[in-house]
């Protein structure tokens, strides 16, 4: 399917992709001194020298510059996705209990040892990009492993789907929660969302027949646990019987997660999974659309038990409300939703990428002003969301 407005902006991604966000990441967050890559820098462009060296930011800059690679074939991409590898895999890696460290220290050894499953879901991404674009067997059965730890430590066999967080050695945590702004519950949305990303990317290399199924059961937990029957919402928040208290509705992860079980779904070759699974891919991305303000990008959160709504507009869910409406157009036809992708990506040109220093902002504030007080890059802001928006749409809009 081909539109000139698609075409256009698979143009002026190509040139952001490769002017502007892969060299930031490529030239400004090499740490020469320690090896891989430096830590932090802040919103007003300062190096954070001291900052701990976070798994998310190393295992989604192997996935980011994997995919660039993959797709565009330059040989500086290989190198860094290729460093990033070896931090992984090195440094991250616990050679005795198996997992990803949650952090190092500025040096690279460990520091944060508790074994976070979210984290672990992108280095296996990561991993599995990275054999993908290579064919690298050492990639490939790093990524294998860390599946069989999930598997085995973190799959709930008696209730289904996967628990947040454990010790280093895979013993019970108190406090599982993701980060502090989240709830300390034993299941999340977020945490299932990044292992059926995972898990898609590994079966694309890897055709498992046990990830098989797990993957077509994450798919089937979204549609049937996750997804509200009644908003078509995603809820985030359950305890181990799946149970949710918690009225708080996440923009973003919902037109996220509405892609992203379409590509599982399509990475499955099933036509009947697809098309069982086609109305929730379609009702989740209806139900974001209530974040989505025509000309202004997507808001971030609407808490449903205080009425309170967050309406910054975070780098990151604008990325993914490019690809979100883009796949619903695909999906569906439905050019409301290719106006909102076109949309969303003039409101980030507008407002997001940082024309000055390089990258994105973390966020456009509600009062407009671009956030500089979060970071330009760090534990959590990472090249892969922006960098896959723009590889997404460079396929996706092809002739």
């Amino acid at each position: 399917m081909t539109d000139a407005r698609a075409i256009r902006m698979r143009e002026e991604m190509l040139s952001e992709l490769t002017e502007d966000i892969l060299p930031f990441w490529m030239d400004r967050m090499k740490d020469e001194r320690n090896g891989g890559f430096a830590a932090r820098i802040t919103g007003k462009g300062v190096k954070d020298e001291c900052a701990e060296k976070g798994a998310i930011l190393n295992a989604r800059i192997l996935w980011t510059f994997s995919a660039a690679y993959r797709v565009l074939g330059k040989q500086e991409y290989l190198e860094t996705a290729t460093r990033a590898k070896r931090e992984i895999i090195d440094r991250f890696h616990d050679k005795t209990y198996g997992g990803i460290y949650w952090s190092l220290t500025p040096d690279g050894r460990p520091s944060d040892r508790k074994k976070q499953i979210y984290a672990i879901g992108f280095a296996i991404y990561g991993l599995s990009e990275y054999c993908r674009a290579t064919g690298d067997a050492e990639a490939l059965e790093y990524a294998a492993k860390l599946y069989h730890d999930i598997e085995d430590h973190s799959f709930d066999h008696e209730r289904n789907g996967y628990l947040e967080a454990f010790a280093e050695d895979w013993s019970p945590l108190q406090d599982m929660r993701l980060s502090e702004k989240d709830i300390n519950e034993c299941k999340t949305m977020n945490t299932h969302l990044h292992i059926l990303e995972p898990y898609t990317a590994l079966y694309r290399v890897w055709k498992d027949e046990g990830l098989r199924e797990r993957l077509e059961n994450l798919i089937r937990l979204f549609t049937e646990k996750i997804m509200s029957p009644e908003t078509g919402h995603l809820r985030l928040f359950f305890d181990e019987n799946w149970v949710s208290s918690h009225d708080i509705i996440s923009y973003g992860h919902d037109i996220e997660a509405s892609w992203l079980i379409h590509e599982a779904a399509s990475v499955l070759e099933d036509p009947e999974l697809m098309s069982a699974t086609a109305p929730a891919i379609k009702t989740i991305a209806e139900a974001a659309s209530e974040g989505y303000v025509p000309g202004g990008g997507m808001i971030y959160e609407f808490h449903g038990d205080t009425g309170a709504i967050d309406a910054d507009r975070h780098w990151w869910v604008q990325a993914e409300t490019v690809v979100g409406y883009f796949n619903l157009w695909q999906l569906a036809g439905r050019e409301d939703a290719l106006e909102k992708a076109c949309g969303c990506w003039e409101f980030i040109k507008r407002h997001i990428i940082d024309r000055e220093n390089g990258e994105w902002f973390w966020s456009l504030r509600a009062d407009g002003t671009a956030n500089t007080d979060d970071d330009k890059a760090g534990f959590w802001k990472c090249p892969y969301h922006n960098s896959r928006m723009c590889l997404e749409i460079i396929e996706r809009a092809s002739v």
